[in-house]
């Protein structure tokens, strides 16, 4: 270790680690943090869920009027309800108090002061700066780096102005009013999920008329047809994302991408019709870029928690309009001061983290619901099941010792109310798992139509109300027997209930409300982690299958090569061979022919652009 990770390290242990005593207290040289499992505040909560919770039912627990105002909080027009959890009152005190074990304001202190509180890289963890107002000082290794995410926001506003406006022109001089933004993992999810969102909000797509926004993501080449599919290269403008401009298939993708461009425009047209998001210079200006139009950010943003800088605002921008993307910036930053200030019982991702932590360490539930009843946050969910389960899905403390207790949620979701005709049988009758129900009072879209007795709008938040009480209250074989259900269906249409949900409500979904929504669940996440004594900000999970893949792709090249498959000794398992061959067998012809570009061009004229079935 460096002699700055070791310092850095020493210097967090007491911040981060420590779960005993005063939030944040340090230990002697030597002797390591407590896991939060062994504190006298998670005893408590253990026979708390043992002495009162598992004797109660949220059927009578919603009769209670006190209880369920004490179990609402609102902030800036952000109204959470989450009465339908598995808790009273008291709950929630030994809740906090498990956060106060587990150093949480301490932790969130660190954050925001720019320690380096991702431990494991050495890195501090900002992703808040990245949507922080000018005149904010935010200092990473004693330097305030608020001046430079304006140097390269103000940069995207005077480039996404130009090509907006028509300055800024392609190689042939026509506008570019399409942009495919090339990049995986947080380099897409994230402004999927926020593009989604703002599509069909009025006045965001005001800004959107006459352009178009596509994202290539997979390195699968069916992606690659259908992001192009029906574009001009002539008014396309590409943006690759890669801050080290060397992740697989991102730059797989890229290639691609420049081949199809320079086959029609010429190696010139790089420079006008590709633009980069990267730290890495050298290489973007080896690809092709010119330097000058590489927007940059930073290792103490983390790819999943990148959408508010340039990885997200810079195709949102050419998207939307830079003045519409300040409103998501400003949204976002609104959770984040009330994150880092609110008292715990009036903070939201501080409440909502804690009642994640709840669910899966006290009740037991293992997976979370994202229901957003709107088709505008359809995108919401595979955002957050990466912030989620890339930051938490970790089986080891942040000092490197085995965890005896469970940590994160198998996130999933989709909008309502198509989810109530695919996956809801189960969250009724099935397995219990917590679900986040998400409304908006004024719908982006208004579809009333004479003779109807309430609107679409309507319609849809009458199930938004339901579906929460179902889950909650359930129905009994009383009432059924009541209602003269024949005795043999009784066990199939009773619904036990007591399956804890919880409602957030919005009053509008634009701009300024989708940055908000995004920072109270990155910032619930956070707080999990912190409870949960992990290190929510690495993620070495996902590098063993790229180390596996590349020794792939060796063999793989090799035997399609040589068009031999046997005497080669690769060094995998049987099985893996067997496979491998088999793929390899079910080709229209195992060697490569002579090498040449090819690449769909027109899922229409498919007679023209049908690659050679050596390739298929």
């Amino acid at each position: 270790m460096s002699k700055r990770a070791n310092d850095g390290s020493k210097k967090l242990r007491g911040a981060l680690m420590t779960t005993r005593g005063a939030p944040g207290a340090s230990f002697s040289e030597g002797e390591p943090p407590a896991l939060i499992s062994t504190t006298p505040e998670w005893d408590a909560l253990k026979r708390h869920k043992e002495e009162i919770i598992d004797g109660t039912h949220l059927r009578e627990l919603l009769n209670d009027e006190e209880r369920n105002e004490a179990l609402t909080a609102e902030y800036n027009g952000v109204y959470c309800d989450f009465a339908r959890q598995r808790v009273v009152p008291e709950t929630m005190e030994k809740l906090y108090d498990l956060a106060n074990a587990a150093g949480l304001k301490d932790k969130i202190n660190a954050m925001f002061e720019g320690e380096h509180i991702n431990s494991t890289e050495d890195r501090a963890v900002l992703h808040v700066a990245t949507r922080a107002p000018r005149d904010k000082v935010i200092n990473v290794d004693g330097k305030n780096v608020v001046p430079q995410v304006w140097d390269v926001l103000d940069k995207i506003k005077d480039f996404t102005d130009k090509v907006r406006d028509g300055e800024w022109v392609g190689a042939t001089g026509k506008p570019l009013t399409s942009v495919v933004a090339v990049g995986i993992g947080g380099s897409f999810l994230g402004p999927l999920f926020v593009h989604t969102s703002l599509r069909t909000c009025p006045e965001a797509a005001e800004g959107a008329r006459g352009r178009q926004l596509r994202f290539l993501a997979n390195v699968d080449p069916v992606d690659v047809a259908r992001s192009l599919n029906g574009l001009d290269p002539e008014t396309t403008l590409v943006v690759v994302v890669s801050k080290t401009f060397t992740t697989a298939e991102t730059m797989l993708n890229a290639r691609t991408v420049r081949t199809w461009i320079t086959a029609s425009l010429g190696k010139e047209a790089v420079k006008k019709h590709m633009v980069a998001v990267s730290t890495n210079l050298k290489l973007v200006s080896e690809f092709g870029i010119d330097p000058d139009n590489a927007f940059g950010f930073w290792d103490w943003v983390g790819g999943r928690y990148s959408v508010c800088s340039a990885v997200g605002m810079l195709p949102l921008s050419l998207q939307y309009g830079f003045d519409t993307m300040e409103k998501f910036l400003e949204g976002a930053w609104n959770i984040d001061e009330h994150f880092a200030t609110a008292p715990f019982e009036k903070n939201l991702p501080v409440t909502l983290g804690m009642l994640s932590v709840w669910n899966v360490s006290f009740l037991g539930c293992s997976a979370r619901a994202i229901l957003p009843y709107t088709q505008a946050l359809a995108k919401l969910a595979p955002h957050i099941q990466q912030v989620a389960m890339e930051s938490n899905g970790k089986g080891v403390s942040i000092d490197g010792r085995p965890l005896p207790y469970d940590t994160g949620e198998i996130d999933f979701g989709e909008p309502g109310t198509n989810g109530q005709h695919s996956f809801y049988q189960l969250i009724h009758q099935g397995r219990t798992i917590p679900c986040d129900f998400i409304g908006i009072i004024k719908s982006q879209q208004s579809v009333y139509l004479k003779g109807e007795i309430v609107s679409n709008h309507d319609e849809l938040m009458c199930n938004f109300f339901a579906q929460a009480d179902a889950l909650a209250v359930g129905k009994t074989d009383v009432e059924l027997r009541s209602e003269n259900v024949p005795t043999f269906l009784i066990p199939h249409k009773t619904f036990t209930g007591n399956r804890p949900s919880l409602s957030i409500m919005l009053p509008a979904l634009n701009a300024y409300s989708t940055g908000q929504l995004l920072a109270i669940y990155e910032h619930r996440v956070a707080v999990q982690g912190f409870v949960w004594g992990l290190n929510s900000f690495d993620q070495w999970g996902v590098e063993l299958g790229k180390v596996l893949a590349s020794k792939v792709r060796v063999s793989m090249s090799q035997k399609r090569t040589t068009g031999e498959l046997e005497g080669s000794s690769d060094g995998f398992n049987s099985s893996t061979t067997a496979m491998l061959n088999r793929y390899l067998k079910g080709k229209a012809q195992l060697k490569y022919a002579e090498a040449e570009d090819v690449f769909p061009c027109d899922l229409i004229d498919s007679d023209e652009c049908r690659p050679p079935t050596s390739y298929v």
